[in-house]
Parts: structure tokens; C-alpha cells; sequence
């Protein structure tokens, strides 16, 4: 039976602060942070957008934005 809370709880001690710090959608810290967003939206009818925010040369103020939509093949 899937997922075992005994192996779920191995480890959160140590990894959960871990995550805390650093799974957000923009991370800053010394030595580390988020350069790059991507979002990927499927519809119901195969439509994908994809949106992506990239930081231009390392300046939290400047990001450059490019969408591209695309149909899924069946």
C-alpha cells in the first residue's frame, strides 16, 4: 500500500526546512536564487500554453516574459 507514512516521515526532521527555504515561487538567499518561472496550461480541448519568465543578467528587476501556445497532437 502506497504511500507508506512510515517512509513519508524518514527524514522530514531534515528535509522539510530545507523545502520550506527554498520551494517558493521566487527564492532569494545568498549564493542561490530563482532565475527562471515556467508555467505549463493544458486545456480540455490539447490547447498547451507555455509561459516562461527568465531575469535578465541577473537583475531582479528586469525579466523578459515569452508565451507560446501550441495543439497537442492525438
Amino acid at each position: 500500500q502506497l504511500p507508506d507514512p512510515a517512509i513519508e516521515d524518514q527524514g522530514k526532521d531534515y528535509i522539510r526546512p530545507i523545502l520550506n527555504q527554498y520551494a517558493a515561487v521566487c527564492v532569494r538567499s545568498p549564493g542561490y536564487g530563482t532565475r527562471t518561472n515556467t508555467v505549463v496550461l493544458v486545456d480540455s480541448e490539447g490547447t498547451v500554453t507555455f509561459t516562461e519568465r527568465n531575469m535578465i543578467n541577473a537583475d531582479v528587476n528586469q525579466w523578459k516574459t515569452s508565451t507560446y501556445e501550441f495543439k497537442l497532437h492525438t
